[in-house]
């Protein structure tokens, strides 16, 4: 299931995330969160980030509980006062108590992975904590789009496009209730408009996105 270990992790996001680039992303996020991503999670829910980075989403979505777990100790400098930060595996999350979660969010993490065994074991480690009827949120990279950019990022390991994701969720029994193939661009390095109204506008034109999005977006639900 290994493949970076948290000191490699460290030193890949620090290089990459400079502090000007998280202040901006944050705002993309804050701008996602509200005018799309929201619609998906109850105020009350209990929410989990897996693998949350440096914690745009968990920190911007509106939620009664907010669990961010990821494996790079760093995400405690960016997780907000009311986040629970827990240091796990995607696929060992021990410390999350069995059907505690409503929603679970998985943003640009399954092309980490090393391998399609270490996906339905994470999948699986979802669906566990996961109360019946709730929601798996997955924002994805898709190969099909980008062909070779994929393969930019060091990090990136595993090709997935959204019929890999549709088989793995079929397999671990997490039916699809909402699929956008093309959603946002690859990065928020590419042509992403950083202004929120300009996220905002993005967001309600869909020719757009269908000509700029590299991006699946979905939703699964465990019975």
């Amino acid at each position: 299931m290994k493949a970076f270990d948290s000191t490699h992790l460290k030193c890949i996001y620090r290089q990459r995330f400079g502090a000007d680039e998280h202040a901006s992303r944050n705002g993309v996020w804050r701008a996602l969160c509200r005018h799309f991503f929201q619609r998906f999670v109850p105020i009350n829910a209990t929410v989990l980030d897996l693998a949350a980075g440096n914690c745009e989403f968990i920190n911007n979505i509106q939620a009664g509980s907010k669990i961010a777990v990821d494996l790079n100790e760093d995400i405690r400098n960016f997780a907000a006062p009311e986040v629970r930060v827990v240091l796990a595996y995607s696929h060992a999350m021990s410390e999350i108590a069995a059907e505690s979660v409503d929603v679970v969010f998985v943003s640009n993490f399954f092309e980490h992975l090393p391998d399609k065994e270490a996906l339905l074991a994470t999948l699986a480690e979802i669906r566990r904590v996961l109360k019946r009827g709730g929601k798996l949120l997955i924002l994805q990279p898709n190969i099909r789009l980008l062909k070779g950019a994929y393969w930019d990022f060091i990090d990136h390991l595993l090709p997935l496009t959204h019929y890999t994701l549709a088989e793995a969720l079929e397999l671990v029994d997490m039916p699809i209730e909402y699929m956008r193939v093309r959603f946002l661009p690859y990065t928020t390095r590419s042509r992403l408009p950083r202004a929120p109204w300009l996220v905002w506008l993005y967001l309600q034109v869909r020719p757009v996105q269908w000509l700029m999005g590299k991006q699946t977006f979905l939703v699964a639900r465990k019975p």
